[in-house]
């Protein structure tokens, strides 16, 4: 893996034929130059990146002062011709590395969300203790792992699943107050916590990141799918996606990565970062 942006000099010189000392090539920001793990020299060299770069690269801002604020960032893979999926599932379009930043962006967060079509495709496992990210969740004040929060309107979900089952820590259940009595109780019984984020029968965006904060879930991570990741949209609530682009052609009629009613007016989002490794693209962007 390499860093493409933000640009630097040495980047810059070597696109231009230049050599890499011509102009005294300065580190990007939060690189050896600054004090921080994944500088820019090295990072021209095509190589396996660490964790603790990889968890660098794609920290949450610093909280600012007073109380924390939620921050949602996605995690979605697309192929050259906008497929989110290959048979129904994401693994087909992915890659190893793809999966190791899954797991690292996995590590950073405090809850990863998901929908409850995209728990039932994509069997669902809860989210895992990994030992290389103990010390610094910790630090950060979080437990073992991420709870998995699964927005479910119909609330009809498989509760002998693992992710009910035998979770690090209990799996929350994002529905609206309108919901079925006796299958909020269901879900109870099995273990979930059941959290109301809507007034009606579904789950309202905005409610639901105000929810999972109040728990004290304020680094956010979804997963998708694509439906619920067009309603985040559409909510104006989602503040970074991270994008891996496949280079495949599936075509066919695979969603995209964002499903669901047009905005109004279109989202812009910036570039953050951008690296590669054999062709695969893996994209940061921020709400501009």
């Amino acid at each position: 893996m390499r860093r493409l942006f933000p640009v630097t000099d040495e980047t810059a010189a070597r696109a231009s034929g230049g050599s890499a000392g011509d102009d005294g090539g300065g580190a990007v920001e939060g690189g050896p130059a600054a004090g921080g793990p994944g500088g820019a020299p090295g990072d021209l060299v095509d190589r396996e990146w660490s964790l603790a770069e990889l968890a660098f690269a794609y920290a949450y801002p610093a909280p600012g002062p007073g109380d924390p604020q939620p921050w949602l960032r996605a995690n979605m893979v697309s192929t050259l011709d906008g497929a989110a999926q290959h048979d129904g599932r994401s693994q087909p379009i992915s890659t190893a590395t793809d999966m190791r930043i899954f797991g690292t962006l996995r590590a950073l967060a405090d809850v990863v969300i998901v929908g409850a079509e995209t728990v039932r495709q994509e069997g669902y496992r809860p989210a895992r203790a990994r030992a290389e990210f103990a010390g610094a969740r910790a630090a950060a004040g979080q437990g073992p792992a991420p709870a998995i929060a699964v927005i479910s309107a119909s609330l009809d979900l498989d509760y002998g699943l693992p992710l009910f089952t035998s979770p690090l820590v209990p799996t929350l259940v994002l529905t609206g107050a309108a919901a079925a009595p006796d299958r909020m109780a269901a879900a109870e019984k099995a273990g979930a916590q059941v959290v109301i984020a809507g007034d009606g029968v579904g789950v309202d965006p905005v409610r639901a990141v105000q929810a999972l904060a109040g728990l004290g879930h304020t680094r956010l991570l979804t997963e998708g799918g694509p439906r619920l990741l067009g309603q985040l949209v559409a909510a104006a609530v989602l503040d970074e996606l991270c994008l891996t682009i496949s280079p495949m052609l599936t075509a066919g009629d695979a969603q995209r990565i964002a499903g669901g009613p047009s905005v109004a007016v279109p989202k812009r989002f910036e570039l953050v970062s951008l690296l590669e490794e054999e062709g695969f693209l893996f994209s940061r962007y921020r709400r501009a």
